[in-house]
């Protein structure tokens, strides 16, 4: 999708809302030699946090840009410095990442820090109408998964400090330190506005009065899923997008938001509101797919089922800041998507609470 242009006082487009493009064009021509004005700047659909740019220029290859949403941003959140870091040091291991290509940390130049990247082409899969146009060979299909689970095991691989990143964040405590975090934000959600429901809380509670013994500390993605990969035509990943909330951590967090946005939930309906690619007949399984973690990582996967309910109640949390960003004046997505966020955090919420019951 795109965003409506806006007009400068004489009718001048300066292009879709969160870039101005005098200023990037400016920017552009000192640091992306490569790619000559004048400069076209798409949204791309799916993101419903920080916002990512296609930039076609009259020369050269289209490149990316990231930046934080254009208002209502919670502290802590949005660190582009963070993330082109962390592709950074990336960049030259196993895991296949975008090229980054520079940052810029002056909030003047587009009303906000940003960071360019190299444009993956390949398939991203956001949902089963788009998984069965792009990916309609089942045995690709099947490769796409068993790749998917193997470059989160070969993330997990990865020495932190052999990579730069040993300073990312502490390394224990992973858990009681992502539901503090998560609980504060969705609190400052719902003071913006939004309604609460109180099953959030409580579920926060209970993880915190269950959480397992850390057994693994490497780096976590914290969004790992099919649509936040970029995917070849025979299922191999051409590159894991969406760093944000990277961090060093629990592994089984990763493999836990991995289940819960694979295949449909035990109630049969989706997580996001669209049924997933990963869902369509082809697909390993998400028990094939522990298991072949399992055995990627040489990992002991026997406390899974708690990291599903974290999963479900994190994904809860984003949401409903998500929903808080939108209610704010922020753009989200498509809004028929958006509206019905507040009844998602509590469906979430009720996984969660049921997924932690039966762990």
């Amino acid at each position: 999708m795109s965003l409506p242009e806006r007009d400068t006082p004489t009718g001048r487009p300066t292009g879709p809302a969160g870039i101005d493009v005098a200023g990037a064009t400016a920017w552009f021509a000192t640091h992306v030699h490569d790619v000559a004005p004048p400069l076209r700047f798409t949204l791309c659909a799916g993101g419903r946090s920080n916002l990512t740019y296609r930039v076609d220029g009259a020369a050269g290859p289209p490149v990316t840009l990231r930046r934080p949403p254009v208002s209502h941003v919670l502290p802590t959140a949005h660190d582009m410095a963070r993330e082109h870091r962390i592709i950074s040091a990336l960049a030259p291991t196993a895991v296949p990442v975008p090229v980054p290509i520079g940052l810029c940390e002056d909030a003047r130049v587009i009303g906000a820090p940003f960071y360019v990247m190299s444009f993956v082409e390949g398939l991203v899969l956001r949902d089963a109408q788009s998984g069965d146009r792009m990916l309609p060979d089942p045995t690709a299909r099947r490769g796409a998964g068993i790749a998917l689970v193997d470059t989160l095991a070969a993330l997990h691989a990865l020495d932190p400090d052999d990579v730069g990143l040993g300073d990312l964040a502490k390394r224990q405590g992973y858990v009681a330190r992502q539901v503090r975090r998560w609980s504060a934000q969705f609190a400052e959600s719902a003071a913006a506005g939004v309604a609460a429901p109180g099953l959030v809380e409580s579920v926060g509670a209970m993880l915190s009065a269950r959480e397992p013994p850390q057994r693994r500390t490497t780096i976590v993605h914290g969004d790992f899923r099919i649509d936040n990969a970029v995917l070849r035509p025979d299922g191999a990943v051409a590159a894991v997008l969406d760093w944000e909330l990277c961090t060093l951590g629990d592994p089984m967090a990763d493999l836990g938001t991995f289940l819960v946005y694979w295949g449909l939930p035990p109630d049969g309906q989706p997580v996001l509101g669209r049924v997933p690619a990963s869902a369509l007949d082809g697909f390993p399984g998400a028990d094939e797919l522990r298991d072949r973690y399992a055995s990627s990582a040489g990992a002991d996967v026997s406390d899974v089922g708690y990291f599903v309910a974290f999963g479900y109640w994190r994904v809860a949390c984003i949401l409903q800041g998500v929903y808080a960003r939108y209610v704010g004046g922020a753009p989200a997505g498509d809004p028929d998507d958006v509206e019905h966020l507040p009844a998602t955090v509590a469906r979430l919420a009720e996984l969660a609470a049921a997924t932690l019951g039966e762990s």
